[in-house]
């Protein structure tokens, strides 16, 4: 017997492409369509009606993964998304990955045994197994803030060149030459894509490009005081740096205080306390509440059969201290 998968591999398209169009969700385009039908018909393939029926059933149920409930980050989108969702008579199942690949496959596994009627998602690093197996299914996936490599589906992320650009410029005009980054893993595509533009903007700029001053952490709390450490202890130091996120940047901020280091410090989100402490940080803003509203609108208009296309939402910098 023709599989679901026979039918993709001789239509050129995605498993969750044929899904969708044996379902007769609106979702896909006309060509693509012709070629999964036109491909069903020569191997015979019928799918399981019972099987489809389940799919098709609305449960009025979002499941929505996010990587980090502790860090403010994703706690903000994963609240805009809530409220939207609300909003449009849908209730949502949060999930908290805790940035481990396995937990995220788990709670992918609980969603699909629920019928969420979509998923949104803040991926993992490492296999994109768990959010192509939803597409696959015929499941609406929609990513947020980061990317994964292989995956048919939007994704809503931020232009961190923008912010680090004008961050950067700002400390070489404030007199800074040796600027140091804590970034997060490189296994998931934020923490690539701020190394990336870090180091090409401060190359463009001519400022020391050592590559000591990039210092890998975890993302988290201990592991920004832990990089801000290594940066303190090069010879020289920097004299300012760049935090990825706001956990690592309370970490570091701490470091450096301990230290009574003489260093400026500008973080990725902005939080209450940045602007309470003395002098308070200049950040690069990203509205997370908004990014999490965005991503579930295109969601719900995935799953309506819609076809909509993936969203980069601005960054800038507010400059204090």
């Amino acid at each position: 017997m023709s599989t679901i998968h026979d039918v993709a591999r001789l239509a050129g398209v995605s498993i969750g492409t044929v899904s969708r169009v044996l379902s007769g969700n609106p979702a896909t385009s006309p060509e693509s369509r012709e070629r999964v039908r036109e491909a069903a018909l020569q191997l015979g393939y019928t799918p399981n009606a019972r099987a489809q029926s389940l799919r098709l059933a609305r449960t009025g149920v979002i499941g929505l993964s996010i990587s980090d409930v502790r860090n403010p980050f994703f706690a903000d989108a994963a609240h805009g998304a809530e409220q939207e969702a609300l909003a449009a008579g849908r209730v949502t199942m949060l999930a908290n990955a805790d940035e481990d690949s396995a937990i995220e496959a788990r709670y992918l596994r609980a969603f699909r045994a629920q019928r969420v009627d979509g998923v949104l998602m803040s991926p993992q690093g490492g296999s994109a197994e768990g959010a192509r197996s939803l597409v696959e299914a015929g499941i609406p996936v929609v990513l947020l803030n980061r990317t994964l490599d292989g995956v048919d589906a939007p994704v809503v992320t931020f232009d961190v060149r923008q912010g680090i650009e004008q961050a950067i410029t700002q400390l070489r005009d404030r007199g800074h030459r040796r600027i140091g980054l804590i970034a997060g893993p490189v296994s998931v595509s934020t923490g690539r894509a701020r190394v990336s533009a870090f180091e090409a903007i401060r190359d463009g700029l001519g400022l020391d490009p050592a590559p000591e001053l990039v210092q890998l952490a975890d993302g988290r709390r201990g592991g920004g005081a832990d990089a801000a450490v290594r940066l303190l202890d090069l010879s020289p130091a920097p004299t300012a740096v760049l935090s990825s996120n706001a956990l690592m940047s309370s970490g570091a901020f701490e470091a450096i205080r301990d230290r009574g280091a003489a260093v400026e410090l500008v973080s990725f989100d902005d939080q209450d306390w940045m602007r309470l402490v003395e002098p308070p940080l200049s950040v690069i803003e990203q509205d997370a509440a908004h990014m999490g509203a965005v991503a579930m609108r295109l969601l719900l208009e995935l799953i309506d059969g819609g076809h909509p296309r993936s969203v980069t939402l601005p960054t800038r910098l507010i400059a204090r201290g």
